[in-house]
């Protein structure tokens, strides 16, 4: 089934906001977000790169997780390392956090000292200390030159760790988070305290769109997505996924086996409940990313567009890497 057949294609040109050079800039005021990798970690894909996103709003670019292989897919959208000036990330699983090391030693190595401020969940500092400390013996060495001046890899990089319904103004757009259900600690306990599972909305002046990061379903999140303009949120073929984790990790012990069984299926939304979701919500339309399932050329993909659209009546579909809207 090709995907010019199918209905994603027909609603990825009514979503598609790519501008051409001559509105580029009025296309960037209403902010542009590009899928920079569309996978549901941990199992690596061959035709989807790790969870990752770009915002490019103001002049500005914005990376929203930043899963492994984000530098090059940033260089497919013409941005460099260096030309990044904030960082979000949702939640600390690596699948969403692998790709920082090279981000910011590439930005180190390409002479990137401007501002860049990483936002994240409790927990994001630790992170960042350690990629940086991890930075050192390369830093030091540099290019190897006897006698070249030293440099900071640290120069110009902040932290803010952001908690529950915490918002921030970053470069004339608003900045809200809420705790999904990604994460279900106990409530009062110490690992509930420590970390938190960030969905964000983004608020311009032209548009919101909020991004779910990883969740199962979650009335926060839903206060939080209500009347968006476009809701870009995580979606997996929950069975599905969990033969394949099996199938990828034999002789897995019990104890984890269950583990990971219980947070695929209690962590994660199925397509029926993204439809619902957007419905309760009243966004504006619907980009799937972190998605696990059968391929657009596979018989099983349409069903989740008939499982979506018999709960939600927008637009909608589901994103391939280096999609824009």
């Amino acid at each position: 089934m090709k995907r010019s057949a199918t209905l994603a294609a027909a609603l990825a040109t009514a979503l598609l906001a790519a501008a051409p050079a001559a509105a580029q800039e009025a296309a960037e005021e209403m902010g542009i977000w590009t899928t920079l990798g569309t996978s549901a970690g941990p199992v690596t894909s061959p035709t989807r790169s790790q969870p990752a996103n770009l915002l490019r709003f103001g002049g500005q670019d914005y990376l929203i997780d930043v899963g492994d292989g984000t530098a090059g897919q940033i260089s497919r959208a013409r941005v460099q390392t260096k030309m990044i000036d904030a960082i979000f990330i949702s939640h600390l699983h690596f699948d969403h956090t692998g790709g920082l090391a090279a981000v910011l030693g590439l930005r180190f190595q390409t002479n990137g000292t401007d501002p860049l401020t990483i936002y994240g969940p409790p927990g994001t500092q630790e992170l960042v200390d350690g990629v940086l400390a991890s930075m050192v013996p390369g830093a030091t060495a540099n290019y190897g030159v006897a006698g070249a001046p030293p440099a900071d890899h640290r120069a110009g990089i902040t932290v803010v760790e952001l908690r529950d319904g915490e918002r921030v103004e970053v470069d004339g757009m608003e900045v809200s988070v809420v705790n999904n259900t990604h994460y279900s600690f106990p409530s009062g306990s110490d690992l509930a305290a420590r970390f938190q599972s960030l969905s964000f909305r983004f608020d311009l002046p032209g548009r919101s769109i909020v991004y779910s990061g990883d969740t199962g379903p979650s009335d926060a999140l839903e206060r939080l997505a209500r009347g968006a303009d476009v809701l870009v949120v995580e979606m997996m073929d929950i069975p599905l996924t969990i033969d394949r984790m099996v199938a990828a990790n034999p002789g897995m012990p019990e104890a984890v086996s269950r583990a990971m069984r219980s947070h695929l299926a209690d962590h994660h939304l199925s397509p029926t409940q993204v439809g619902e979701l957007a419905t309760t919500a009243g966004v504006g339309s619907v980009v799937v990313t972190h998605f696990s399932g059968w391929e657009v050329n596979e018989p099983g993909h349409m069903q989740y567009l008939q499982d979506i659209a018999a709960a939600y009546d927008g637009l909608f579909l589901i994103a391939d890497d280096m999609d824009s809207f």
